[in-house]
C-alpha cells in the first residue's frame, strides 16, 4: 500500500447554497462532516476567498478552511504570509494553505493581469513557497530571488501552527508535482490544463493511466518523503446512483473516453456507497489518494459517503 492515510473529504464551495446564506450553508457541510471547506481563487462568479474564510473558521469548530488554490500571480506572498498567518491563529490551526502556479485564461484576460509563461509563472510560485515558509518561522527573514526580495522581515502574527500551516501544492505538470512531492505537505494531483480552461484535453489528462505517470513524478521529487505526504483528488464528478454503468455512459464523451475508463479516474466517484467505497480503497492503494474534494452542487448528495468512510 503507498499510504495508509485515512480518508477524509473536502467540499469546495463558491457562494452559499441557493437559498440560504454563507454561515447556515457552511455549518450545514460542517455537519455533514466535511473536513475542509475550500474556495476556489478566480475572478469569476464566486465568494472572495480570504473574507469568507475567515467568516467560515469563525463560524466552525472543526472544519478546516483553505483555497484551493490560491493562485499565486495575484497573491504577494509577504501578503499572504501575514493573512494566512492570522487566520490560523484566529481558528486555532484550522488553514490550509494552498497555491498554484496559476492557470485560468479567462482570469488573466479580463482582470488585465500579465500571464507570463509557464516556466515563468511556476518559477514565481517556487519562490514564494520558499518566502512563506521562512516568514512563517521565527526572526527576522530575507530573501533574494529573481522575483522576490524580502529583506530583514519578521512575518507576524506567528501563526498557531508552529512553523505554518500545511502548504497545498496543486499541479498536474511533471515539474510543478516534481517540486510539490518535494515541497508541500499535501499534493494536489490533478489534470494538467494546458489551454488554460477545462476542456476535453484535460479529462483525459485525469484517466488513471495518466495519474500513474504523474505519481512517478511526485516520488521523484519526493524521495524519502513521500511517506509523508497526503494527497489529494479534486472530484469534478461524483454521484450516488445504483446504475454506475448507464451514468458513466452520459459523462463519457465529455472525457473523451469509454465509460468504464472514465469510472476509473479518481476525477470521479459514481456508483452506489457501497461501490464508490470499493473505489476508494483501490484509489488509495494504487495511488495513496487518501483526500477527496467534492464539488458544491453534490455536496449534500455525497453525504452517506462521507459519513461512511471519513476516518476509515
Amino acid at each position: 500500500m503507498a499510504h495508509a492515510r485515512r480518508f477524509r473529504f473536502g467540499v469546495q464551495l463558491n457562494r452559499p447554497f441557493e437559498g440560504t446564506t454563507w454561515i447556515d450553508s457552511v455549518k450545514a457541510v460542517e455537519d455533514i462532516g466535511y473536513s475542509t471547506l475550500f474556495l476556489p481563487d478566480h475572478f469569476e462568479d464566486q465568494f472572495g476567498p480570504i473574507v469568507a474564510m475567515a467568516v467560515a473558521a469563525t463560524v466552525t469548530t472543526t472544519m478546516n478552511v483553505g483555497a484551493l488554490v490560491f493562485d499565486n500571480d495575484y497573491r504577494h506572498p509577504v501578503v499572504l504570509a501575514k493573512e494566512m498567518a492570522t487566520l490560523d491563529v484566529v481558528s486555532g490551526g484550522r488553514v490550509e494553505l494552498g497555491l498554484g502556479a496559476g492557470w485560468m485564461r479567462t482570469d488573466y484576460e479580463q482582470s488585465g493581469i500579465v500571464e507570463d509563461g509557464p516556466k515563468v509563472r511556476v518559477d514565481r510560485m517556487m519562490e514564494s513557497v520558499a518566502v512563506l515558509r521562512g516568514l512563517f518561522g521565527d526572526g527576522p527573514f530575507s530573501f533574494d530571488g529573481e522575483h522576490y526580495t524580502i529583506t530583514e522581515l519578521d512575518g507576524t502574527p506567528s501563526p498557531f501552527t508552529p512553523g505554518g500551516p500545511p502548504v497545498l501544492i496543486a499541479g498536474g505538470a511533471k515539474r510543478m508535482l516534481r517540486f510539490a512531492g518535494a515541497h508541500a505537505d499535501i499534493v494536489g494531483v490533478n489534470p494538467s490544463v494546458h489551454s488554460g480552461a477545462i476542456d476535453s484535453a484535460a479529462a483525459r489528462d485525469g484517466m488513471a493511466d495518466r495519474m500513474d505517470e504523474k505519481f512517478s513524478w511526485v516520488r521523484e521529487g519526493a524521495g524519502d518523503r513521500f511517506d509523508d505526504l497526503e494527497f489529494n483528488a479534486w472530484v469534478p464528478v461524483a454521484s450516488i446512483t445504483d446504475d454506475p454503468d448507464g451514468f458513466a455512459e452520459l459523462i463519457a464523451p465529455t472525457f473523451g473516453v469509454a465509460a468504464r475508463e472514465a469510472l476509473g479516474s479518481p476525477m470521479t466517484m459514481v456508483g452506489t456507497v457501497a461501490g464508490i467505497g470499493e473505489q476508494l480503497e483501490q484509489r488509495r492503494e494504487r495511488w495513496g489518494f487518501s483526500y477527496h474534494v467534492i464539488q458544491q452542487e453534490s455536496a449534500f448528495d455525497m453525504a452517506p459517503v462521507v459519513a461512511a468512510y471519513s476516518g476509515g
